[in-house]
């Protein structure tokens, strides 16, 4: 898939969401823990539920890998199911990994060639013989980390020379090495004010951006400093949604969390004039 399939995927559903599919065993309905894979079950239903809504899904490999064996058929299940739902929607394993060039290597084979995701999210912190590998596959994307949500980015994140943050020069070096139709970036919704001095960097990039709802990100914010001309963003929703209920509503919860983001995506769409 290449940025303008994505973008009029968009324009179709006149909705920039991605679902983040978190699903942690411990907090599914107990209803589907008797099914023999109460993962996929959950998950299902979830796709189900909101897949009308959203343009992309993101299931957290963490989340299957702490199940063993079990959890990477969860994983393999789920999106095979995302792909007999809807060959159209853009799915993510965010994985978040990278390492020297050949091992960089197998974890590409494992998600583009075994388990066929659309985009993989990789950390940048060992360059870019590390990042390359991801890169050699026509169609898919890698989506680096490059400004996160999370506190500890101040660690690191924030780091200056005086001319640029170390975020920033992630930005820019990295830009070279791929194009708007196969690389986009990780941008916390908590820093949402720094996506127009990020837009200065990559204006033509898709930004993945996680933390709007429960960590505290403003859709609004995100939009107004973050989406260019053909949107160019993807605005990540994890347990706002599939967590939206916890009894035997939770699929109808989970269908109106995703249809009030993307009622909300759409008012802000057509203000920018893009649908």
């Amino acid at each position: 898939m290449d940025a303008d399939t994505l973008f009029r995927k968009i324009r179709e559903k006149r909705s920039f969401l991605c679902v983040g599919l978190d699903t942690d065993i411990r907090k599914i309905p107990p209803a589907l823990r008797n099914e023999e894979d109460p993962v996929f079950a959950f998950n299902r239903r979830i796709i189900d539920a909101t897949h009308e809504y959203a343009v992309a899904y993101k299931p957290n490999v963490a989340f299957y890998e702490e199940n063993g064996a079990a959890g990477w058929r969860s994983l393999e299940r789920t999106v095979a199911y995302l792909r007999e739902k809807d060959p159209s929607l853009f799915v993510i394993a965010d994985a978040k990994r990278g390492d020297i060039g050949n091992t960089s290597r197998m974890y590409a084979r494992a998600f583009f060639e075994r388990m066929d995701v659309d985009a993989l999210t990789v950390a940048p912190y060992m360059g870019h013989d590390s990042v390359g590998p991801f890169l050699e596959y026509p169609g898919k994307w890698v989506i680096l980390l490059a400004l996160t949500s999370n506190p500890g980015a101040e660690d690191f994140q924030f780091f200056s020379d005086g001319k640029r943050h170390l975020y920033e020069e992630v930005l820019i070096k990295a830009a070279r090495w791929g194009t708007p139709d196969n690389l986009m970036f990780v941008t916390g919704a908590t820093r949402a004010e720094k996506l127009r001095e990020i837009r200065r960097w990559v204006p033509g990039h898709f930004l993945l951006v996680p933390g709007v709802g429960v960590q505290g990100g403003s859709l609004e914010e995100v939009a107004r400093y973050g989406m260019n001309d053909r949107c160019g963003l993807l605005v990540n929703s994890s347990r706002g949604i599939i967590y939206a209920g916890s009894g035997d509503d939770y699929e109808a919860a989970a269908a109106a969390g995703a249809r009030e983001l993307q009622q909300k995506m759409e008012r802000l769409l057509r203000e920018k004039g893009i649908v």
